[in-house]
């Protein structure tokens, strides 16, 4: 069905930057609202960010807010998420997901349909 591929991840120090990048396969991603969420060792699989299909409207977890910035680009399949200022407990799995049913924006982790690989961001103090 749908296939979600996240690149990006890496090592940085505290303070840095990376920028995720997260491309689906299909025909129908604008169709989509498609979020991140991420997971650290021994932890849930939390929310981090969600874009809307067509209004373009963002929503962020409080702990990334003026940090972190999700963008998608239709024309590219790709789903972007911006990580600046980047602190030891932003590391974790970083995994891009797809919701597929029309509604409102959308935290859970239920609520999405496809989920990728996961790529890993690891920040050291």
């Amino acid at each position: 069905q749908v296939q979600l591929v996240e690149s990006g991840g890496g090592l940085v120090q505290a303070g840095g930057s990376l920028r995720l990048s997260c491309v689906a396969s299909g025909r129908t991603f604008s169709t989509y609202a498609m979020g991140w969420f991420r997971q650290a060792p021994g932890k849930e699989r939390d929310f981090v960010a969600t874009i809307a299909r067509n209004t373009g409207v963002t929503y962020y977890t409080d702990s990334v807010k003026g940090r972190f910035t999700i963008s998608r680009d239709n024309a590219k399949n790709t789903v972007y998420l911006q990580m600046n200022s980047l602190k030891p407990e932003d590391t974790a799995v970083y995994y891009c997901a797809a919701r597929t049913v029309y509604g409102s924006i959308a935290t859970r982790r239920d609520e999405y349909d496809y989920w990728g690989q996961g790529t890993q961001v690891a920040v050291s103090s």
